[in-house]
């Protein structure tokens, strides 16, 4: 029995909250389970100087509140960095996001994305993917009603989940109890089209066998149509301004 009483292939409740930060170009509340996190995303006027003349950029940045956790997390500014986990994370949270856009169409744009956990009980970065792509649609339909030059440049909806080996079985969106346990832990970021962007699968007190790893590709394609859906909902028409032959 999981602690929350789910089947293996359930996912905990979502909800996907849109504008929850007004001045931010778009913004989403994403609560999965007990994990919520405040994604926002922000259109800036320029680009790095290395990519001048090569269309827009996509860029990510990603952080706990010291409470978020159990215990009190140091605030990474007062260590002068970010710790090499936020790192990885916000590194995973861009290259999901930049599969979503076609960056050609934006201009000499950098789209700034900031997730922010506010409780973490597992799946963090997966949340942080899930809604950070529903604050992304807003942000460019935004940007479309501003310059009509740029059309349609959403090419995808993106989604995450996280699934694991837990006590031998294979289950779908790990709780932090769960995922403190797991024999495998893994993550998968997945297209509107049936396509991954990432597969992280890591053998933290095991090895996974190749059925296994096929049980979770399984799990992980069920939970991500479940987040499509969700996320379809909340935006509405919204989305057939951005998306490409929406």
């Amino acid at each position: 029995m999981r602690p929350d009483g789910r089947e293996n292939a359930e996912m905990r409740p979502v909800r996907l909250q849109r504008g929850f930060l007004p001045k931010a170009e778009g913004s989403c509340l994403v609560e999965i389970g007990r994990t919520r996190v405040v994604c926002t995303v922000t259109v800036e006027d320029r680009v790095p100087g290395w990519r001048r003349g090569q269309g827009g950029w996509l860029t990510a940045e990603y952080a706990m509140l010291p409470r978020a956790t159990e215990d009190r997390t140091p605030r990474e500014v007062s260590r002068g960095r970010p710790a090499g986990r936020s790192q990885e994370i916000q590194r995973l949270i861009g290259r999901s996001l930049r599969a979503a856009v076609d960056l050609g169409k934006i201009g000499d744009r950098t789209l700034w994305i900031d997730c922010d956990v506010l409780e973490a009980d597992g799946g963090t970065r997966t949340a942080s993917i899930t809604g950070a792509a529903v604050a992304l649609c807003d942000a460019l339909a935004w940007l479309t009603e501003r310059d009509a030059s740029v059309k349609r440049p959403l090419e995808h909806l993106v989604a995450a989940v996280s699934c694991g080996i837990v006590g031998g079985a294979p289950i779908l969106d790990l709780c932090y109890a769960e995922d403190s346990q797991a024999g495998v832990d893994a993550n998968f970021v997945m297209t509107d089209a049936g396509e991954f962007v990432e597969v992280q699968a890591t053998g933290e007190a095991g090895t996974l066998k190749p059925a296994q790893l096929q049980e979770l590709l399984s799990l992980a394609e069920g939970g991500v149509r479940q987040l499509f859906a969700l996320q379809r909902e909340a935006l509405g028409s919204q989305l057939t301004k951005v998306l490409r032959g929406a």
